[in-house]
């Protein structure tokens, strides 16, 4: 197995456990992404992978609706990709993204993973649980939030970032620089 499918499945082994630990009467809590809900950021994590499968000319099987099965939902989902990017012919499919030619499985670590750790923070957030990003992971981020540029700022992506004291850490730092207050 790559080095991507294994990051893609202890991050969303790690989403998974948030998602399953969500108690029932707060999924319709605010999360920290405006206008979303905690069922919002799962729905949107679900709609990013069939976006990503999409770009390659596949698409999720149907599944639970996340209205009805969150858990569910993810879980199809989340399947779905660990098992393209266990497949090494589909994980080196390649298409045109808007970043020029890459693989199936470039765009999941460069993408989906980025979405995994920062929208398990606001799930957590939303939703009261541990909003600890692992560690390792940090440096990675900061290096994809930089190469994102100013389209960062786009709409419906991260709003302006947040002032944060000088002695915050390097988690909150990252979150602050993605619009989200810690």
């Amino acid at each position: 197995m790559s080095e991507v499918a294994d990051r893609y499945r202890r991050l969303a082994a790690a989403m998974t456990r948030r998602i399953e630990q969500v108690p029932p009467d707060r999924w319709s809590n605010p999360s920290p992404c405006e206008k979303w809900t905690a069922r919002d950021v799962v729905r949107h994590l679900v709609d990013v992978h069939g976006m990503f499968l999409g770009f390659v000319g596949r698409a999720l099987q149907p599944g639970p609706a996340v209205d009805d099965d969150p858990v569910a939902a993810w879980a199809s989902a989340r399947d779905q990709v660990q098992a393209d990017l266990d497949d090494p012919q589909r994980a080196a499919e390649e298409f045109d993204g808007v970043s020029g030619r890459s693989t199936f499985e470039e765009a999941v670590d460069r993408f989906v993973c980025f979405d995994l750790n920062i929208h398990g923070w606001d799930l957590a957030r939303a939703t009261g649980q541990d909003e600890r990003i692992e560690p390792s992971e940090l440096p990675r981020l900061w290096r994809t939030a930089e190469s994102f540029g100013e389209a960062i700022r786009s709409e419906n992506v991260c709003g302006p970032a947040v002032e944060m004291p000088s002695d915050a850490d390097e988690q909150d730092r990252l979150l602050a620089y993605l619009g989200r207050r810690p």
